[in-house]
């Protein structure tokens, strides 16, 4: 089995260790894709989007644009991935492009509350929708949280075949349960029975705003792509499966959320959409009564569980890569002797989520952290063409497609997304700038 060949700095005392296999085919990275972006948002969060802009047609263009620049950086990504198939993927693709500090500040983002408490979020959606099949008092459902949590660590611990076929196997049985959901719901669904009430809509420079606002939580419900690109070194054939798993699975995923929309607007009004905390559900019910609600909640479970596991068995690789840059722990940069998966580093990230499942309140600051990843989304894809004029002579096995209209395109929403997200949530995009900030004297220490 192929090793992974991802630089190990001199005198670190790790030449010697064991390394990474490439063992995840074209399969597992897909679903590595899909099953991390397809978590519980996308059964939640159509209640927001349709608030925000008033009508169910505005909010079927916000899934599409969200759709389209998730694809935008999919191909963008794809490019960078197949040029530098290592682990830690967007962090090394900032280190060759920026340098250390940009990387190291893009790292600390992702272990800090991104990365390790998007997994504490999915753990405790995983609980709570657990509670409503049997009831839980609030201790009894973080602990069963952290179970999750560190089953899936455990699992992902004894190496990436076993971690990549778990992946498979949740993402398979979410897709079934998702398209089986839209295929009912446009042959057994009919319109809803009451009349629909009118949403406020804005119109102008209200709506552009509003309509930046609601894509917030559709970054929220297509987050997870770029994932993929972090255990690149584990990927077999990463010139061709990396750019094939991001085109297939981010396209797969904007399709399935479209109709699932469309399946929403068919049998609920815009306002029943807007006003309600669980649209798939009140839709699953409308269109199958009492099974249908169990449907989802079943489908629910399933998809956060995909969800956690892809991002366990991603993160983990950003730190391992950090220390092997001498800018994480350095014992991080362990690879098992047997099980050959980064064991300390995923140890790490299973604990600090497992923690982070006990805090109160950690899920607004996760939130905060869309912005500053929306940054660091747009400076990975331009780059593109910083690392096209640096390192030219590097191999590109995949080009990015109608370059440079794409990555440019990516960067130019992204711009435009963080400003408006500035202006229209400035609490919310400071707290993001301030714990990226706050990693800038960590950075020196480490270097020191």
């Amino acid at each position: 089995m192929e090793a992974d060949k991802s630089r190990t700095p001199a005198g670190s005392g790790i030449e010697a260790q064991p390394q990474l296999l490439r063992a995840l085919g074209m399969w597992q990275a897909t679903a590595i894709v899909v099953g991390i972006m397809i978590g519980s948002a996308i059964f939640i969060v159509p209640a927001e989007i349709t608030r925000e802009v008033g009508s169910a047609r505005a909010a079927l263009c916000v899934w599409v644009v969200g759709g389209l620049l998730s694809l935008f950086g999919g191909l963008s990504f794809a490019e960078l991935a197949a040029m530098m198939p290592q682990a830690g993927g967007q962090y090394v693709y900032l280190r060759e492009a920026y340098g250390p500090l940009v990387s190291f500040l893009c790292g600390w983002m992702f272990f800090l509350i991104q990365q390790s408490g998007g997994i504490a979020t999915l753990a405790v959606g995983f609980a709570k929708f657990l509670a409503a099949v049997h009831p839980f008092t609030v201790w009894q459902q973080k602990a069963a949280a952290m179970a999750a949590v560190l089953a899936l660590t455990g699992i992902n611990y004894r190496g990436v075949r076993q971690g990549g076929w778990v992946q498979t196997v949740f993402t398979g049985l979410n897709a079934a349960t998702i398209v089986t959901l839209v295929v009912l719901g446009f042959v057994l669904g009919r319109p809803s029975p009451h009349p629909a009430v009118s949403l406020p809509q804005p119109s102008g420079l209200a709506f552009l705003s509003a309509f930046g606002v609601a894509m917030v939580a559709s970054f929220w419900a297509y987050e997870g792509w770029n994932n993929v690109t972090f255990a690149a070194g584990e990927v077999r054939r990463p010139e061709r499966t990396l750019p094939m798993s991001l085109i297939v699975g981010i396209s797969f995923v904007v399709v399935v959320y479209v109709l699932l929309n469309l399946v929403y607007y068919r049998v609920l009004t815009a306002s029943e959409v807007a006003n309600s905390p669980r649209v798939a559900a009140d839709a699953a019910a409308r269109i199958l009564g009492v099974p249908g609600s169990r449907l989802v909640s079943i489908a629910v479970i399933i998809a956060v569980l995909g969800s956690t596991n892809g991002s366990i068995l991603a993160g983990a690789r950003v730190y391992y890569a950090m220390a092997k840059d001498g800018l994480f722990f350095r014992w991080c940069a362990a690879v098992h002797p047997r099980f050959h998966t980064p064991h300390l580093s995923l140890v790490v990230q299973g604990v600090w989520s497992a923690i982070l499942v006990l805090l109160a309140g950690y899920e607004a600051l996760f939130t905060f952290t869309v912005f500053a990843a929306w940054i660091f989304y747009a400076l990975t894809a331009y780059a593109v063409i910083v690392l096209r004029r640096k390192r030219p002579e590097l191999p590109r096995p995949y080009k990015v497609a109608a370059y440079p209209l794409v990555p440019v395109g990516f960067v130019l929403a992204a711009a435009w997304f963080v400003t408006n997200t500035l202006i229209e949530k400035p609490w919310e995009a400071g707290v993001g700038c301030l714990i990226v900030a706050a990693g800038v004297p960590v950075y020196w220490l480490w270097r020191r």
